[in-house]
């Protein structure tokens, strides 16, 4: 009876990931960080237009360090996600296909995103 060669244990941190897949599964995470905040910020905009109380309760929580740290990291969420899919539409158009670019096109939204973040919160 012949034995198998199959791996016991695989271990992901091993593996070393090029710059677009990184980047692919970043796209995919804030799609998936930006659904979830849907319920708790339509709740706090309906808070908020429901009168002057409902309204200053709903500015008493982003007026808090972690709710201020939650909508940076919701932020960069949706400017990484933005800039990723007009990555991903250039590449539907064969533009950024080829390896070079289509990892400095990675790179540069991975750079993008935080740095627009952070701009932005810094303006408001």
């Amino acid at each position: 009876m012949m034995t198998k060669n199959r791996p016991v244990f695989l271990d992901l941190t091993q593996l070393s990931f090029p710059i677009p897949a990184i980047m692919s599964v970043g796209h995919r995470a804030s799609g998936i960080l930006m659904v979830l905040a849907i319920p708790f910020l339509v709740y706090m905009l309906d808070l908020s237009l429901s009168g002057a109380e409902g309204f200053a309760t709903a500015q008493s929580v982003f007026s808090g360090w972690f709710a201020k740290l939650l909508m940076f990291v919701l932020l960069w969420a949706l400017l990484h996600h933005l800039l990723a899919g007009i990555r991903y539409l250039l590449i539907d158009f064969d533009i950024f296909v080829d390896k070079e670019m289509g990892t400095l096109s990675a790179k540069a939204v991975m750079v993008a995103a935080p740095i627009l973040a952070l701009f932005i919160e810094v303006l408001l």
